[in-house]
Formats: C-alpha cells, structure tokens, sequence
C-alpha cells in the first residue's frame, strides 16, 4: 500500500483577488452619532458665544450726525483691547484676584491633600461618614454658601461676634480691609476642598498595598510613609488638583459678589470678572467687557499650559534621576 502525497494547488494568475468587504453604513456612522451631541453642545455652548466676543470686542459704538445723530457699531481693530490693557481698574482687580490666590491656592491644595492623608491612614475610623461629610459642603451653590458665611461673617448677625463680646473679645471685621481676601478664601476652600479630597484620596486608593508592606518591614513608620512614598506617589493628581484650584481662584465671581451685599469693603469690581459684569451690564460697553473676557481667557489658557508645562518638566526630571 503505497501512501498518496497531497497534491499542492496552485493559484490561479487569471483569477480576480476577493475584494475585501465593506463595513455597514451603519456601523461606520455609529461613531458619529455618538460624537453628535457632543460636538453640537460644544458648537452652541462653548465654540460659538467665544467666537461672538472675539466679533464683538473688534467693534464699537460711535455717534454720527452731532448731538442727535445715530448710534451705530463700526470696526475699530484692536482699539478696545488697548483700552483693557490700560485699565486701572481691571490692573487692579487683577493684582486683588493673584493675591487672593496666593492664599487660597496653597490652603486648598494642603487641606485637600491632609484629609485625603488622614482617610488613607490604617488606624483611621468612619472613614465613609468623614468622607461624605468633607465632600458635602461641594454640593453647597456658591451664592448659598456666600450668604452662610456672610452673616457669620457680619458684625450685627455673626453669633460669634456676640460670644466674643460676651467674654470681653472684641473681634475683627472679617468683611473690611486685608482680612476680607481671607474670608472670601475660606468660603471657596470650605466648598472645593472635597472635591480635590476625592481626587487625591482616590489618587491614594491606587498605591500598590505592597509597597506599603514593605515601607512597614524596612521599619518607616506612617508619617514616613506619608511623605516619602503617597506624597510622590500622587504627584499627578496634585498636579490636576492644583490646576484646578488655580483656575477656581481665576473665576471667583460669586462669593465676592454675593458678599458685596453686605459689605462696602468690596466693590462692584473687586475681580476681573466682576469687572467685566459691570462693563457689560451696568455701564452698557459689552464691547470692552467682550475684549476683556477674551483677554483672560487668553491669558487663563496660557497660564494653564505654562503650570502643565513645569509640572510635567519636574515630573520628568525626577523620573531621569
């Protein structure tokens, strides 16, 4: 009996390769209709009205014909950027809006990153409750939580004022003076500082539970622990957090302007933003306030980038050495 080899088929040359089969219309429309609301919101609600400000800050109002002649908007170039860039007003706002964030900034971040410390700690309890209630007061709107501290912070309401008086303490004017950026600060730091816990701690959550065994058997006690291993470990998440408090501290608007209700120790322009709602709509130029707004959001995206830039540069030097 005699074993048959296979017989090896060769291709044929005059026959056409298969053409590869094409997908589904509906398969390759699938993507885009799940981008199709989003791209829409983002065309209406972010793409748009920033393309409407950059049109308006390039025009302005003018008079022709004398005393009752008619008011019309004409192109006037750059002109209404100038006039922002040489605002004392706005200058100063902006000197107000750094300075309250050299306050506000290094609080939140320290706070954000001691409580997310404390919850991760071993010998921590009702660390679920804790937790809620660090991230409760973020649910808080911004104008209530300013009209909550505002009348503790006012003399004629302030249950504190009446317990130090009691005592023969007189306390200080929290809305007048220095200590008014203080207060603003702690209002923005009471409602944000649990957001960022949450950030951090989650951060925290993802550390390898065996680099901790072994920080333990080498003898590191948990304040070793805690800054030579977390602290490094989370520098990503301390990055994005303190992004996000710089650009919190870049857009306060409502608690300075919900106090200013209560107060004569802020004005109506005590913050660019401020400044620019009072522009728009109290002195009618939305002109100028449209070339403001662009302005910082100018200037606000470009400090973005450069804070990215240094943290990433520090990240990369440290991971080379």
């Amino acid at each position: 009996m005699t074993a048959t080899l296979p017989v090896r088929r060769t291709a044929d040359p005059r026959r056409r390769p298969l053409a590869p089969r094409r997908r589904p219309l509906r398969v390759r429309a699938t993507p885009y209709l799940f981008l199709g609301p989003a791209a829409l919101l983002f065309l209406g609600l972010i793409a748009v009205p920033i393309g409407y400000a950059v049109v308006l800050s390039l025009f302005g109002p003018r008079v022709s014909g004398g005393a009752y002649g008619v008011r019309r908007q004409v192109f006037l170039g750059l002109e209404n950027y100038a006039r922002s860039l040489t605002d004392s007003v706005l200058l100063e706002s902006i000197g107000r809006m750094f300075l309250f964030a050299l306050i506000m900034v290094p609080l939140m971040m320290g706070s954000a990153l001691l409580f997310a410390l404390l919850l991760d700690a071993p010998r921590t309890r009702l660390k679920g409750p804790a937790r809620t209630a660090i991230f409760l007061p973020y649910a808080v709107p911004g104008v209530i939580a300013s009209l909550m501290w505002g009348f503790l912070y006012l003399p004629s309401t302030s249950p504190a004022v009446d317990l130090g008086r009691l005592v023969g303490v007189e306390l200080p004017d929290l809305l007048n003076g220095p200590i008014v950026y203080g207060s603003i600060a702690n209002i923005v730091i009471w409602s944000g500082v649990g957001f960022n816990m949450i950030i951090l701690y989650t951060s925290l959550r993802s550390i390898p539970e065996e680099t901790i065994d072994a920080a333990r058997i080498d003898g590191a006690n948990e304040r070793q622990i805690a800054w030579y291993i977390k602290v490094p470990s989370v520098l990503p998440a301390l990055t994005l957090t303190g992004l996000f408090c710089i650009l919190g501290a870049l857009q306060t608007y409502s608690e300075p302007t919900t106090l200013s209700s209560l107060t004569t120790g802020i004005s109506s322009t005590f913050f660019p933003l401020m400044k620019v709602y009072q522009d728009a709509f109290a002195n009618d130029d939305l002109n100028h306030a449209a070339a403001t707004s662009v302005l910082l959001a100018v200037g606000t995206l470009l400090l973005s980038l450069l804070i990215l830039k240094l943290f990433a540069t520090r990240a990369n030097g440290s991971q080379d050495g």
